[in-house]
């Protein structure tokens, strides 16, 4: 089996809990049968309450963690510049670093430079409050500030993709009028499915896909489902038929949030692609649609995004 996974939690603790990436008491493990592959995009998390000190600080430890993690467990860290089909394709793991939450910056632009040089690919705006770049899910009136007007355009010169998982809905809107290349939300799911404020309503789902970005199926338990206990993998299609539904079948990815969110009952870890798998087949989806849930719109997407005259 080949899988991409557009958001984890692993490195957080890892960093903080001082553990190794491959830990078994860890959501995400990884593959090692046969001719199985897997990109995993590992996030470190910067929670609102850190200082833009201590934010800024975490990222450069977490860089020196995934690197050290990555040589010891055999993982190839891709950097700009790699082509990515042909690693995923020549090693079994593969990895990429991003950051959840711009706090990371520490309002100082710069650090966007600073951060593509230690190979990350990814980041979220914000976490949930607002920061420096505009306003998260809980803070709904809060777009872009000028600053992060500056931090999009940046990223974008960066080759660093911009993340609005996480995003208030005014903030979504001004990334739309403020960037060029395509954006993602790496960990988000069907507001309409599941009415939850970290979900993505269905012009927000129609814009990504116009713009040829990236939505990552999230399988926390409160935004699968509006009764999180009642949450299972048939969840994960309900959000998936509805991204599909708008012609997403080139935009649609995972994004598990393991090790950060509260999974289902029926989920434990990185195992459950298997069932998943299973269960789109049972369903009636063709391999060729589930190979591109599964991989293969994360692959171009990223291939494309470091060869902007493909996009």
């Amino acid at each position: 089996m080949r899988v991409v996974d557009l958001h984890c939690d692993t490195l957080f603790k890892a960093v903080t809990e001082h553990t190794h990436l491959d830990d078994e008491a860890h959501e995400v493990h990884p593959e090692q049968r046969g001719d199985s592959r897997k990109l995993q995009c590992y996030a470190i998390w910067l929670p609102d309450s850190y200082s833009g000190e201590q934010a800024e600080a975490t990222v450069l430890t977490a860089a020196k963690v995934l690197q050290s993690e990555c040589r010891r467990i055999n993982f190839k860290l891709l950097c700009q510049g790699d082509d990515v089909a042909a690693a995923f394709e020549q090693h079994r793991n593969t990895a990429f670093f991003t950051i959840e939450n711009g706090l990371a910056l520490n309002g100082k632009i710069e650090n966007i430079a600073k951060f593509a040089a230690l190979g990350v690919r990814m980041m979220t705006l914000t976490w949930n409050a607002a920061n420096q770049i505009g306003g998260g899910a809980d803070a709904p009136k809060t777009g872009l500030t000028d600053f992060g007007k500056e931090a999009v355009r940046e990223m974008e010169r960066q080759k660093i993709t911009v993340d609005i998982s996480h995003a208030s809905e005014r903030l979504f809107y001004d990334v739309a009028a403020h960037t060029s290349l395509p954006f993602v939300a790496s960990h988000s799911n069907a507001y309409s499915v599941t009415p939850h404020r970290r979900n993505l309503t269905d012009d927000q789902i129609k814009l990504i896909i116009r713009r040829g970005g990236l939505f990552g199926l999230n399988f926390h338990s409160a935004f699968l489902n509006g009764n999180p206990d009642s949450a299972c993998t048939d969840d994960i299609l309900r959000h998936a038929e509805h991204f599909l539904s708008f012609g997403g079948e080139n935009c649609l990815c995972f994004g598990s949030d393991f090790d950060g969110g509260i999974l289902p009952k029926d989920i434990h870890d990185s195992s459950v692609y298997d069932n998943i798998y299973e269960m789109m087949l049972r369903h009636g989806y063709k391999e060729t649609l589930i190979e591109k849930i599964f991989f293969r719109n994360a692959l171009n997407f990223f291939e494309n995004f470091d060869n902007p005259r493909k996009m």
